[in-house]
């Protein structure tokens, strides 16, 4: 199976290498996504939008060939992207997983407030609770902080267009729960919290917890590549 890796903010494709080894070793090909103004620090950000993460994910899903079908795995805030283009591409993606994560709804932004003048959206611990930051020792902060980049802040602003309901809410999800649990997760949902109110919506999806922080590929990278597997499996 071509399992498509995607990056959360601040991060490049790098951030999958100590999980690509664990899902390659059952038989997978890889794809660990960089997303358009996430290349350098030098990049120019200014004129990235969130379609262009959502086009560059979907591109990856139609560069597999013979249309072979892919899983999508989005984590973080690229929840989001891997949603948008399983929305797009619904006869292609035989399984969503999302890594800390979910599906963002139609018209949802992760942070609309962000102010306009803000080109590149920074990674700051301080914007973190401690759960968050569970398993993350000071050589993992270090190591993570060194290799950030800053995030298109026109992808933090900007709201998520969706179109196929029909078919996208049938693709079969799997939650990989880490920050919070499958049982802190499934009480929201029961709460209708706007938080879960999408992944509420979903035909066919599964919780799995993965207790650790924010991070799982950093903190728990073999026993997160494990549960991708155990997903595809399914």
């Amino acid at each position: 199976m071509d399992i498509i890796l995607v990056p959360g903010f601040w991060l490049d494709g790098s951030a999958w290498d100590d999980v690509v080894p664990v899902i390659e070793a059952a038989g997978h090909t890889t794809h660990p996504l960089t997303l358009p103004g996430l290349e350098s620090v030098d990049s120019d950000r200014s004129g990235i939008h969130l379609r262009d993460h959502v086009d560059a994910v979907v591109a990856a899903v139609d560069a597999v060939p013979d249309d072979a079908p892919v899983v999508l795995v989005g984590h973080s805030a690229s929840g989001g992207l891997v949603y948008a283009a399983s929305d797009a591409r619904p006869e292609r993606v035989s399984r969503v997983v999302y890594v800390d994560s979910g599906p963002f709804a139609d018209g949802q932004a992760l942070n609309a407030d962000l102010p306009a003048d803000v080109v590149d959206h920074r990674l700051d611990w301080d914007d973190f609770e401690e759960d968050s930051l569970r398993d993350m020792t000071p050589e993992i902060l270090a190591g993570v902080l060194a290799r950030s980049v800053p995030q298109p802040a026109g992808t933090v602003r900007e709201p998520h267009r969706l179109s196929d309901d029909a078919r996208r809410l049938e693709v079969p999800s799997t939650v990989i729960a880490s920050e919070m649990s499958a049982d802190v997760l499934r009480s929201l949902m029961a709460q209708e919290h706007p938080f879960v109110t999408e992944l509420a919506t979903l035909h066919d999806y599964e919780i799995v917890d993965l207790p650790t922080g924010h991070w799982p590929m950093f903190t728990r990278p073999v026993d997160l590549g494990a549960l991708i597997v155990e997903a595809v499996a399914r």
